[in-house]
């Protein structure tokens, strides 16, 4: 094995530099298949917004591609100076390197630690390199164990259990109020990055209606279209309040723009009776006066208490830290062997023919010599005292090679053999 793993994440590299050495999936394949012609090896090329790694693995009597190389060959491909990069890119070679994709697959690498997108990112890299057949017999076995050791870490650990996005924190809060949502309305106020992202999780909930209101009219139609919704004129605010049962405000305002004044004379009037209203104000500054809260008609949820269910969450994760990485330690080591056995197999079985030949030709002439004079017991005890003796005089060999290659010293071993015993 030659493997090394180049590349940057989200604790070496800042997001500016990450943003400008991503992949499209064009580039990626091309990147990919210039770099298996260029560099004589399989390869691979992970591209995520928090990572860009390299995986590269060559056969043993190639020289491994060295981070100056990849670095030169990332700032080749993405136009930058190579000085730019450098300091911020780590390697990993060997076992470590196959360690480290076990640990990015099962998201123990992650910027949160179980999220669940890694495993997907990681599987379509594989299925990239495959495609385009920058993939060979290494990375088709590494890449399938590497995503099988994330689903045992998943299934066998709590470390996936529990949202940890404000967004999927603030839809489990809906769930705890309401038990359906076909009859139900959602109204979103203003259009921000993280008010769309929430939205795209309530619509998952597959609410009866969904109306949008903006300062801006363009926004809030361009919003509603994107979410099969229908944009409301700002200046029906209070209207849109009173017959929504979800409010999901994300505005840039500088200060509320539903007081408590205002919810109380121009809101709660115009709402059917037994009707709850759940808001989410993920605003910073918060669009919602906090004391309409009243955990009955009105149940209000800011960015803080979203974050700190999402914090609890993530703490309770790295509880399970040390049971999942003593499986990415377990299937590490699994797959090493494994992959030992298959590269040592090839050696072993030529070992293996060139001492049957040699025992059959020693075997034959005895048994010629010896027929009419034994029954045919006799003659299979014979046989297997001989092939018990070939297995007992091989087995210290196999075993010194096997051991070998878990030290790494497997090469000077196997060119033994082959001089010892004439293998070609």
């Amino acid at each position: 094995m030659n493997l090394r793993i180049a590349g940057c994440n989200f604790r070496s590299a800042p997001v500016d530099l990450r943003e400008k050495l991503a992949f499209t999936p064009e580039l990626q394949a091309k990147a990919a298949a210039e770099l298996a012609a260029r560099y004589g090896c399989e390869a691979a090329i992970l591209s995520t917004c928090n990572r860009v790694e390299l995986f590269l693995a060559r056969p043993l009597a190639a020289a491994p591609v060295s981070t100056d190389l990849a670095a030169e060959f990332l700032a080749e491909v993405h136009g930058l100076p190579v000085e730019r990069i450098a300091p911020h890119l780590y390697s990993h070679a060997e076992a470590d390197a196959v360690k480290h994709l076990l640990r990015v697959a099962a998201s123990l690498d992650s910027l949160i630690v179980g999220e669940g997108q890694i495993a997907g990112q990681v599987k379509a890299t594989y299925e990239a390199a495959r495609t385009l057949g920058t993939a060979g017999p290494f990375l088709n076995a590494l890449f399938p164990h590497a995503l099988r050791a994330a689903k045992r870490v998943r299934t066998e650990t709590g470390i996936a259990h529990g949202h940890v996005s404000v967004s999927s924190v603030a839809v489990d809060y809906v769930r705890q109020v309401f038990d359906h949502f076909d009859d139900k309305t959602v109204l979103v106020i203003g259009a921000g990055k993280m008010g769309r992202l929430t939205l795209k999780h309530l619509q998952e909930l597959k609410p009866k209606r969904i109306l949008v209101t903006n300062r801006s009219p363009e926004k809030a139609r361009e919003v509603a279209a994107g979410c099969g919704g229908t944009a409301v004129p700002w200046e029906q605010l209070d209207d849109a309040l009173a017959e929504a049962d979800i409010a999901l405000s994300t505005t840039g305002a500088g200060e509320p723009i539903v007081t408590a004044d205002r919810f109380a004379k121009r809101v709660l009037p115009k709402r059917r009776p037994g009707r709850t209203l759940v808001v989410l104000d993920i605003a910073v500054p918060r669009d919602f006066d906090p004391t309409i809260h009243d955990g009955d008609r009105v149940c209000l949820f800011n960015i803080d208490d979203l974050t700190r269910i999402r914090e609890q969450t993530i703490a309770a994760r790295q509880s399970h830290l040390r049971p999942a990485e003593a499986i990415v330690a377990a299937e590490t080591k699994a797959f090493l062997d494994d992959w030992e056995r298959r590269r040592n197999g090839p050696v072993i079985q030529q070992l293996r023919s060139e001492v049957d030949k040699v025992r059959d030709e020693v075997l034959a002439p005895l048994l010629a010599k010896l027929n009419g004079k034994l029954t045919a017991s006799e003659k299979d005890q014979i046989a297997g005292a001989f092939r018990l003796f070939q297995n007992k005089l091989l087995h210290g060999p196999i075993a010194a090679l096997q051991d070998a290659s878990k030290d790494g010293d497997r090469g000077s071993l196997v060119d033994a053999l082959r001089k010892l015993f004439r293998l070609g």
